[in-house]
């Protein structure tokens, strides 16, 4: 298999260093998924998940079959069918199982995964400290960020897993966080014109969909100084927002018909308002958190009902540019949105992904990974739509203003919330 990866960039780390991130990111992946049980980590509670066990291969498979076989001509694994078992969607690498039956995979049992994921480790270290090619070392450096993706899909993925038992077990203790008023919302302009968007890598590591940097004209525009809160699309509830069709886009009104939708994701009614399912159980709803796991169609629903717009995911990424990649990400142990009292622009990066208006399409010039990992990106441009900014379940060092995330409008079982945006005046 040919396959090949972004090129090297002068000042990146050489074998060492990234010898260290790798084991460091597969040592986290294991510890998120230490507090399941093999029952845990075999169930897969809807097509659009899979099982933790799953997650586990999966991101082994990538290190395997995209480096290892580039690493070693004729390489035969000794895994049999793992090859076809844990591939996702590469139909250049070979056959895969069918994603809505990954949780019928009883075997593997999740002891023979370990050891899988544990022989591949050993495996691919060993090559690490033969100083291999750049190519070599950029697909290793692609495979981390790939793991990184699928951390944060795991804590996804067991929350809709266990929101699904009526005991609403908990993943984690619960850990103390200061609630914060969120205050009324404010609002910051920007002059717009010509802004560079997107990022040619010169910082480092970008996927091939942050590429090439372009320039975007941006009419003068107003962003929210922070995200909506649980309170105030708890009043949007409370005003029928749900239950108005003109707030609707189309498709938008069909999937809360069909689906009975009539608040976010995980929110469970108590008394006359709501409590929070969340990965540490059964919570109160924290009223100036970023409210989170809304679907596109609600969060445009909620910004026509409060006469704004979303912001393209050019406007967002240019109004980013000058905060700092800080806030509550997976490294806070938290795992659910939080409350800020700062002032100023807030919250641009982590507790949750922030819906754009924009389509998810290539960049003007976009080229994709060259190799097999062509297909990692731009196959999925079409259909869905851009959410930037990271979340509360994102390893802090994976994100930056240029990270293009993406889902269908529909989706809403990752940690997506919204920032409003305005024209100016």
């Amino acid at each position: 298999m040919t396959t090949s990866a972004p090129p090297h960039r002068p000042g990146e780390p050489g074998s060492t260093d990234l010898a260290t991130r790798y084991r460091a990111t597969r040592t986290l992946t294991e510890r998120l998924a230490a507090p399941l049980s093999a029952e845990d980590a075999c169930v897969q509670s809807m097509p659009d998940a899979s099982p933790a066990k799953w997650h586990l291969a999966h991101t082994t498979w990538f290190f395997e079959t995209v480096v290892i076989e580039a690493l070693e001509p004729g390489y035969v694994s000794p895994f049999d069918g793992y090859r076809v078992l844990f591939n996702s969607y590469y139909q250049g690498i070979g056959r895969q199982h069918s994603r809505p039956a990954r949780g019928l995979l009883t075997r593997p049992a999740l002891v023979e995964v370990q050891a899988y994921r544990h022989a591949i480790d050993e495996r691919l270290l060993r090559h690490l400290q033969r100083s291999p090619s750049q190519a070599v070392l950029d697909l290793v450096e692609l495979g981390i960020h790939h793991e990184q993706q699928h951390q944060e899909l795991l804590l996804m993925d067991i929350k809709h897993l266990f929101a699904q038992n009526p005991l609403l077990p908990a993943y984690h203790a619960p850990t103390a966080a200061p609630a914060h008023a969120a205050g009324a919302q404010h609002w910051r302009g920007f002059e717009g014109g010509l802004a560079e968007i997107g990022s040619d890598g010169d910082g480092g590591f970008v996927f091939d969909n942050e590429r090439p940097r372009h320039r975007s004209f941006l009419a003068p525009y107003e962003l929210a100084e922070r995200p909506v809160t649980n309170a105030e699309f708890a009043e949007f509830i409370a005003d029928g927002g749900y239950r108005q069709p003109l707030l609707w886009l189309a498709d938008g009104w069909a999937t809360v018909q069909r689906e009975d939708w009539s608040c976010p994701a995980y929110w469970l009614p108590a008394g006359d308002g709501f409590e929070a399912f969340t990965l540490a159980g059964r919570q109160p709803l924290e009223a100036g958190a970023p409210v989170c796991h809304v679907s596109y169609y609600e969060a445009d629903a909620y910004a026509r009902w409060a006469g704004a717009r979303l912001p393209t995911e050019q406007e967002w990424e240019h109004a980013a540019t000058s905060s700092a990649v800080r806030g509550n990400f997976l490294e806070s142990g938290r795992l659910s949105p939080i409350g800020s009292a700062d002032g100023g622009l807030r919250q641009m990066f982590g507790d949750v992904w922030e819906w754009t208006a924009s389509a998810y399409a290539p960049y003007p010039g976009f080229k994709p990974f060259a190799g097999a990992v062509a297909e990692y990106n731009g196959k999925f441009m079409a259909n869905q739509l851009v959410l930037r900014g990271g979340c509360c379940v994102s390893p802090q060092a994976h994100l930056r203003a240029s990270y293009r995330n993406f889902f269908y409008p529909h989706q809403r079982w990752q940690f997506a919330g919204l920032r409003l945006a305005r024209d100016a005046g």
